[in-house]
């Protein structure tokens, strides 16, 4: 082993977000290794990385990051340098239904990290030096208003289990960095979309319920706002905030891209309607299938965040607008029904 040789661990890099991150960052520095430690939950798998399964600078670990024994040993093991924590339990609706593994995961398990980095990191001499990067989400703020938007100063109001495991976790970090010195960064993100989601997400669920001619659900009336952001100017987003952000600082990422949820379903399935007419069968439109259904327990009303900070002083801005995005995905997930059903 090249004592030399960067190491990065990524947790929970077999889910959406974390793939297309770790495809994004083993291409673009082949000098770092990039250690994925997965558990390989309902929400992960390797499929989403054949790209980068052979090459020489990837190296998938499964193990669960509740495990403070496989924990320690992974900073035995490996002169890790940096931690970008993906690995969490993230879908609301499982989370109104038993929040305990989201206590576990994104609590418990973000605890154990912290701690084994410091230990590591302290032992080493790197305290200062090496980054623990917590990938967030904009739900920790709660809801908003019509008009306002989150910035990195508006106050934790976490509506449901999922949105108060992150804030949880979120605390945990900037207590590691005030208390031990640790070289901590917090980002927190709009919802993303793209390849590799599971199925169970509003874009692909939406996409996967019209190719298979079953009923769209949307949430009450259809009215609650997201800002959406695309999968890979997210991973950009997340390569200038590790490498650059201020320690124990905050960024938002935002996509610029407000849309009812109704507004959402209705041009995925013009997009579907205007380059995937064969797949209709007898509908005359795939719009016909979108129906609303009773509301979610805790449905906050809108999300936006206010990413200012990071395009100011980090550069960073989106590159892919929503109508490409939305297509690119259409595109990938009719690719992957196609495959399975033809």
């Amino acid at each position: 082993m090249n004592k030399d040789t960067s190491y990065l661990l990524v947790t929970g890099g077999a889910g959406f977000i974390g793939s297309n991150f770790i495809s994004y960052y083993v291409s673009k520095y082949p000098d770092t290794q990039v250690l994925n430690v997965d558990k390989l939950t309902y929400a992960g798998s390797t499929a989403n990385l054949t790209d980068v399964e052979d090459c020489s600078n990837y190296h998938f670990i499964q193990g669960d990051i509740t495990d403070e024994a496989f924990v320690k040993r992974l900073f035995i093991d490996y002169p890790i340098d940096g931690v970008i924590h993906f690995a969490a339990e993230s879908h609301v609706d499982r989370s109104i239904e038993d929040a305990s593994s989201f206590i576990d995961t994104n609590v418990k398990g973000t605890m154990i990290l912290l701690q084994a980095a410091k230990h590591a990191w302290q032992e080493s001499g790197k305290l200062e030096a090496a980054r623990f990067h917590q990938i967030s989400t904009d739900e920790v703020y709660g809801s908003l208003g019509d008009d306002d938007k989150f910035n990195e100063h508006t106050p934790y109001n976490p509506r449901n289990p999922y949105s108060a495991s992150k804030a949880g976790a979120n605390f945990l970090v900037t207590s590691f960095g005030s208390t031990y010195g640790m070289n901590v960064v917090i980002s927190s993100s709009s919802n993303n979309y793209g390849p590799r989601q599971h199925v169970e997400k509003l874009i692909p669920k939406i996409i996967s319920n019209a190719l298979n001619h079953q009923t769209i659900p949307i949430y009450g009336d259809g009215k609650n706002v997201r800002d959406w952001l695309f999968v890979e100017d997210h991973c950009r987003a997340l390569d200038v905030i590790y490498h650059q952000g201020e320690t124990m600082e905050s960024y938002n990422v935002g996509g610029g891209n407000e849309m009812t949820n109704i507004d959402l379903a209705t041009q995925i399935c013009t997009i579907l309607d205007e380059r995937y007419a064969d797949q209709k069968g007898a509908l005359k439109n795939f719009t016909e299938l979108i129906t609303c259904t009773e509301d979610r327990l805790g449905h906050d009303r809108r999300y936006a965040v206010d990413d200012t900070k990071l395009r100011g002083t980090l550069g960073w801005q989106p590159l892919v607008d929503m109508e490409k995005g939305l297509q690119q995905t259409v595109d990938w997930y009719v690719k992957q029904w196609l495959m399975l059903n033809h």
